[in-house]
């Protein structure tokens, strides 16, 4: 495994067959990691195609492990930056981290996607607008 963040909120690992291992510490790690958990379900049910998939999650551990969106980005202008983020909001969710430190690129289809979402919002649907 390959330690590729390691933080006072989390430590995220990558394995050797594409997975990624995050871990909660710090404060209000239960929190982050049920918030996480939640959004990362909602953005499965609604088939967003640039998010990774969730494929387990534990609670008692504060773990969850994912599959991989691909590697970090260096460079991105800052209104394509804001567009990535603007599309994530037509499934629903604010990422309320919209920072590029949060944005990998998907090689094998040429995709921006987004990651990390311990801080993230669900947004009303629209039917629960006024």
């Amino acid at each position: 495994m390959l330690k590729v963040k390691d933080t006072l909120r989390a430590t995220v690992h990558l394995t050797f067959d594409g997975r990624v291992i995050k871990v909660y510490h710090g404060p209000d790690a239960p929190q982050r990691f049920k918030n996480e958990v939640r959004i990362l379900r909602h953005l499965e049910e609604r088939n967003c195609p640039f998010v990774p998939r969730l494929l387990e999650a534990d609670d008692q551990r504060l773990r969850i492990v994912t599959t991989n969106c691909g590697t970090r980005v260096e460079h991105l202008d800052l209104p394509r930056l804001r567009e990535i983020f603007a599309e994530l909001e037509h499934f629903g969710v604010r990422h309320d981290d919209p920072e590029m430190r949060n944005v990998t690129y998907r090689q094998a289809d040429g995709r921006f996607c987004i990651i990390d979402f311990e801080f993230a919002t669900l947004l009303p649907s629209p039917s629960e607008n006024p």
